[in-house]
């Protein structure tokens, strides 16, 4: 039956948000690729006009005018019958959107837009000239919007709810508090057990490469992974990061240091991780909820999937690694297998987040997860950030950063006013180990068909679990409908017991 002409419009109104967030996110893609640094005055302008534009569609009167007469805006109650299950969804998720965009101001949208595409920029020179007070203000700046923007979404237990349900919207303060409690105590027992271990010397991956040597490690390891080429594309930016602008166009970067090669490697396999569930979502729906992610922690499930599930596995190297080392011969040629699967998997505190192993990697979003909700509450101050920040790697890891472009500049987030953002890296590692147990389970021989250079069966496994259902479900709801089990920490910690016992021959 077909749908009514509401519906119809409304679908038509979605998929023209989508194509402006489309050209949204292309100017960020250039702006942290090509665009020259003197630009950033008017691409903020940019910007921050077509923010505004999508949210006066997001909230105008047609698409609200479609809504009423699908659903009852106050009570999300359906006035209309014969909407299969899938229209149904889409109205639930609409409904949804509309009354989070509807809260906040159209000035506010656009201020907030415009403050933190500067401060974006202003960053990246604080963090090259190693001066945190130029970053200061902007970010103090940011930080009171972001209160702002809380008290507009409202919350009923703390202010850290209403900006996390941008990022996650199952989860809040409480339940992450819940979640990482149990979480930091587990890898800080690990993490002490492996420290008194006998250490892994993995000198030889900080053996200098050039840049074009690390593009042709990039571009090979992009060829072994199942990704449609015609669909994707690979370049530099200062921080790695993946952007979709459609199933048929997602650009994704890395970048290079000279004596941390696989670095950019493992930047890459993350980086496809987003890029292929991007390009896993329905082509039919584009446009609609269907065919969006549903959190960014449902994301980032799939990035540390293929970074870490798969791309420190001792299966994908064993077919990989041989390749590697015909583009590497001076730093690879009398580094055996098993010593080069042991050196990637090496467990040691370190300053950067991004540099980090398995098993510290969750410790420091737990960290930025505590110093960014004492922000929201004014609990720390902004200037009182980096010596907080320093106090905590102190406590949890045992090394203080002599720099701040080494502690609280280092990530962007926060200067793109993402408060509420960092969490979701965290679960999203808990969630891929908790769907790969589901995984093994029916792909027994996984590791056989790895090892043979097959990848391909674990993207369609993950288009059909997780990448074909957009917004259906939650996190919390995907990871029991694919595992029957509720979502914990409990498989991550297992996973991550069993390889480095063995890795680390600990009890």
């Amino acid at each position: 039956m077909k749908p009514p002409k509401a519906f119809t419009d409304l679908r038509q109104l979605s998929t023209e948000i989508h194509q402006l967030c489309s050209v949204q996110s292309l100017l960020h893609w250039d702006q942290e690729t090509y665009m020259p640094s003197g630009g950033i005055v008017p691409r903020s302008e940019q910007i921050a006009l077509l923010s505004e534009l999508i949210h006066e569609r997001r909230t105008g009167r047609k698409l609200k005018s479609c809504l009423e007469k699908l659903v009852s805006i106050s009570t999300g109650k359906l006035k209309v019958k014969h909407l299969t299950k899938p229209q149904q969804i889409m109205v639930r998720e609409w409904l949804k959107d509309f009354r989070r965009h509807n809260k906040l101001p159209a000035e506010f949208v656009k201020n907030f837009s415009q403050v933190t595409a500067e401060a974006t920029q202003i960053w990246g020179s604080a963090k090259k000239e190693n001066n945190f007070k130029i970053f200061a203000p902007f970010l103090d700046k940011i930080v009171k919007l972001t209160r702002q923007k809380a008290e507009y979404y409202g919350f009923e237990e703390h202010p850290y709810d209403a900006l996390i349900e941008t990022y996650e919207p199952c989860m809040t303060a409480r339940k992450l508090e819940t979640i990482f409690d149990g979480l930091k105590k587990e890898l800080m027992a690990l993490l002490k057990k492996i420290n008194k271990a006998k250490q892994i010397d993995n000198r030889f991956l900080h053996r200098k490469v050039d840049a074009a040597k690390q593009h042709e490690m990039g571009e090979l390891l992009l060829c072994e992974l199942p990704m449609e080429s015609a669909y994707t594309r690979l370049d530099v930016s200062n921080h790695p990061f993946s952007i979709a602008l459609h199933p048929h166009d997602s650009r994704i970067t890395t970048r290079i240091i000279p004596n941390q090669f696989m670095s950019n490697l493992f930047s890459i396999l993350h980086e496809a991780g987003h890029s292929m569930f991007e390009m896993g979502l329905s082509l039919e729906t584009w446009g609609t909820p269907l065919s969006e992610p549903v959190s960014l922690s449902v994301h980032e499930s799939q990035s540390r999937w293929w970074e870490t599930l798969i791309g420190r596995s001792f299966p994908f190297w064993k077919h990989f690694y041989p390749r590697l080392q015909k583009v590497l011969p001076t730093q690879l040629k009398e580094v055996s297998l098993d010593r080069f699967f042991r050196a990637i998997n090496k467990v040691s505190p370190t300053l950067i987040r991004v540099e980090a192993d398995e098993v510290t990697y969750c410790l420091h979003v737990i960290l930025r997860f505590e110093l960014e909700k004492d922000l929201i509450t004014g609990k720390l101050n902004v200037h009182d950030l980096p010596a907080a920040w320093n106090e905590k790697m102190k406590q949890i890891f045992g090394i203080q950063p002599k720099t701040d472009r080494e502690g609280c500049l280092q990530d962007i987030h926060w200067s793109l006013g993402d408060f509420g953002y960092f969490p979701t890296y965290a679960l999203g590692n808990l969630l891929a180990a908790h769907l790969f147990t589901a995984f093994a389970k029916e792909n027994s021989d996984w590791e056989s068909q790895m090892q043979s250079g097959d990848l391909s069966f674990i993207r369609d496994w993950l288009k059909k679990n997780v990448h074909q259902w957009g917004r259906t479900y939650n996190l919390e709801e995907l990871a029991k409908h694919v595992t029957g089990k509720p979502f914990s920490e409990h498989a991550y910690c297992a996973y991550l017991k069993k390889k480095y016992s063995e890795i680390y021959k600990i009890r």
